[in-house]
């Protein structure tokens, strides 16, 4: 099983994301999940491999999460995972799956248990400010 990040090249911290899995030394499968869209199996099997609920998973800020009523206490999980269906931009990013695990990687170091192979320094972004250590 190949490392797989669930991308959205816009957003720091998936760029994040990427960049120590690529400082750690693995190349990952990147799919471009916005482009491709998700299936309801997909996401819910990436949601039981994260041990997260679809709620857990709802990007809410810069999304369509408020528009569509989503943020309401009585909104069921089905309900969720149909908009996240309809508007792949409501998925949190990034997830990523290894041999070792999947996470959303949401603080980024929720990533580091799952990397193929330790850090071994810190990584930076491209300004040099330190993104995450080993």
């Amino acid at each position: 099983m190949a490392t797989v990040i669930y991308h959205n090249p816009n957003c720091s911290a998936s760029r994040n994301a990427l960049a120590v899995i690529r400082a750690s030394g693995t190349e990952p499968v990147v799919v471009k999940y916005l482009d491709a869209g998700w299936t309801s199996a997909q996401l819910l099997d990436l949601f039981a491999a994260a041990n997260v609920t679809p709620r857990d998973a709802m990007r809410t800020k810069r999304s369509p999460a408020a528009d569509l009523g989503l943020l309401d206490a009585g909104v069921t999980d089905d309900q969720i995972l149909d908009a996240m269906v309809m508007h792949p931009v409501l998925v949190e990013r990034p997830f990523v799956r290894s041999p070792k695990g999947t996470a959303l990687c949401r603080p980024l170091s929720n990533l580091l248990p799952i990397l193929e192979k330790p850090l071994t320094a810190a990584v930076t972004d491209s300004v040099g400010k330190v993104i995450l250590q080993p």
